[in-house]
This record gives C-alpha cells, sequence and structure tokens, in this order.
C-alpha cells in the first residue's frame, strides 16, 4: 500500500493488487489513519525536487515546515501503533559544502555529514530529521533505517513540473530539441560540476536490503561513477540521435563535485548496483521523449 498526497500519474507497470490512498501526512490524524494495522514504514514522502526547486531559495520555509510535520506525524503514528520497523530517506544534500567545492573533491562518506555545512535548507532539513529518527529510536526501541539518495532517476518520475532532477530535465530538453528541429539546450552554470546518479530499479532494491538488514545508522544509496552536467546532456542528445549546442546560462546549480563513498553500503546490503548510467539513461529518455510527444500532440488539438 502507498500513500500519497500527489495522485499517482503512471499506472502502465503498477502489479495488480498495489493499493494507493490520497492522504497528507501533513495533518496526524491522515498519518495515523495510515499507520493503522502496517508493519513497516517506508518513509519516501517528502517536499522536495531538482536545483531549480532546491536551490533558488524560493520554497525553504514549504521544505522545511512540510517536511518536519510528515516526520513528526509519521513518528507519532509509529509510537502509537508499535511499528515493527521504519526506513527514513535522507538525502546526499546533508553533506557540507566545504568538502564538494572542486572538482577532485573525495567521494563522500558518512561521517562526512559532520562538522555539519549542507549548502540548502532542504540538506539542513534532512540532516536534522535523520537526528531525529534516531532519537525517536532510541526513546522508543523501534528500529530505523535511514537512506542517504545520491541522485535517484528513471522513468515515470518528474520530468517537467519544476521539481525535476538532472538527468529528466536534460531529456525533456533534449527531446524537445529532437523533435522541435532546434538543436540549441539551455544549461544552468558552466556545465563542468560533477554527480553520481542511482537508477530507481537499484534504488529499490537497496532500501528493501537495507531494510531487512541490521544497519543502523545513515547510508550512502547510489553508485559511484561521476558524469558532468554537460556530460549528461551529451549522452541524451546522443541516445536521442542528435548533436546539441549547449547554451550556459546563469541559474542555479549546487556544489561543484559530489559522488559517494559506498563501502558501507556494499559491507551492510552485499550488493552492486546492476544498471549503468547509459542504460538508465536510454530507458529514461525513451520514456520522457514519449511524454513530450504527447505534450506536443495535447498542444495540437487545443
Amino acid at each position: 500500500m502507498a500513500i500519497d498526497h500527489k495522485e499517482p500519474e503512471h499506472f502502465e507497470d503498477w502489479v495488480a493488487d498495489f493499493q494507493y490512498w490520497d492522504c497528507d501526512l501533513r495533518d496526524y490524524d491522515a498519518a495515523d489513519w495510515a499507520l493503522e494495522n502496517v508493519k513497516q514504514v517506508y518513509q519516501l514522502a517528502a517536499d522536495m525536487g531538482g536545483a531549480g526547486y532546491v536551490f533558488t531559495g524560493d520554497h525553504d520555509y514549504e521544505i522545511m515546515s512540510n517536511n518536519t510535520l510528515i516526520n513528526v506525524n509519521v513518528m507519532k503514528a509509529a509510537q502509537k501503533y508499535g511499528i515493527e520497523r521504519i526506513l527514513f530517506t535522507s538525502s546526499a544534500c546533508t553533506y557540507p559544502e566545504f568538502k564538494q567545492d572542486t572538482l577532485d573533491a573525495a567521494p563522500l562518506k558518512e561521517e562526512d555529514a559532520y562538522p555539519a555545512g549542507p549548502d540548502s535548507e532542504y540538506g539542513w532539513e534532512k540532516l536534522y530529521a535523520e537526528r531525529m529518527y534516531m532519537a525517536f529510536s532510541k526513546a522508543t526501541g523501534i528500529p530505523v533505517r535511514i537512506a542517504r539518495f545520491h541522485n535517484i532517476y528513471g522513468p515515470e518520475g518528474s520530468w517537467n513540473d519544476g521539481r525535476e532532477k538532472l538527468p529528466a530535465a536534460a531529456c525533456r530538453k533534449v527531446a524537445e530539441a529532437k523533435l522541435s528541429g532546434n538543436h540549441v539546450v539551455d544549461v544552468w552554470g558552466d556545465g563542468t560540476a560533477t554527480r553520481s546518479f542511482c537508477y530507481i530499479d537499484d534504488c529499490l532494491e537497496m532500501l528493501y536490503r537495507l531494510m531487512q538488514s541490521d544497519h543502523d545508522q545513515p547510508l550512502n544509496i547510489g553508485t559511484d561513477t561521476v558524469y558532468s552536467v554537460n556530460g549528461v546532456h551529451l549522452i541524451a542528445a546522443h541516445i536521442a540521435g542528435i548533436q546539441v549546442e549547449m547554451n550556459h546560462i546563469p541559474g542555479p546549480r549546487g556544489v561543484q563535485a559530489r559522488n559517494a563513498d559506498l563501502t558501507k553500503m556494499r559491507e551492510a546490503l552485499d550488493y552492486e548496483p546492476k544498471m549503468g548510467f547509459i542504460g538508465g539513461m536510454e530507458k529514461t529518455y525513451n520514456w520522457i521523449e514519449n511524454q513530450v510527444k504527447k505534450e506536443i500532440k495535447n498542444e495540437y488539438l487545443q
């Protein structure tokens, strides 16, 4: 069963007995209702998005207040019903900016989160939430697992609502360039910033393994191969079969370099991510190009 306050948009790959309930976890009564008769909770609910949403500063209060309400209500209801175990999804945005300000920055180990210094209020909120869940576990005895996501991507995610992450944004821009015949794409900053990316299927497998494990400290969930912002756009263009000209413009860009040290993940979960970035981008691009085609068709029919 899944709880969300945003109706799912894509149903084609859902299993037949999947249940979805519209539920605003910022309301304690909703959280109380949602967790009754539940044994384990995967707490992925959050107000979040990509650089265009998180790093502008325009949504800081909404992000911090909404996410704090969600997490407090989930914990209160979990304590009431004696939930067996909770998994909380945190973010690589918890890591300090000063450890990510040069292109040769070392891969981030879990202990690098302190001394703290995230580059966004979203990162501060996630770091606080980690501490709150660990304090909750200590006080109640309910086991908590904490996953620090490193750029999860794939089909059926946000791609045109202002919350999309880099892979989806690059795929959308390239698809629009291909279909319009104008092969110029806008890129925020100089495009040299680097990130690692994790395909959704690998992420889900790691979350399940983490939930079953005895690892009770924050754990990196991602891959450890990096690509530049420019490189992500070029990969999308290669998949689309076109050449693009990148128009670098001012815009939010985040830290210069971020990558995950997966030493602890490999030890705790006995897992190696299966999907390479090129393969994952192929699946993501093909899905997003189809969405762009549908959008163009709908606009034409109007």
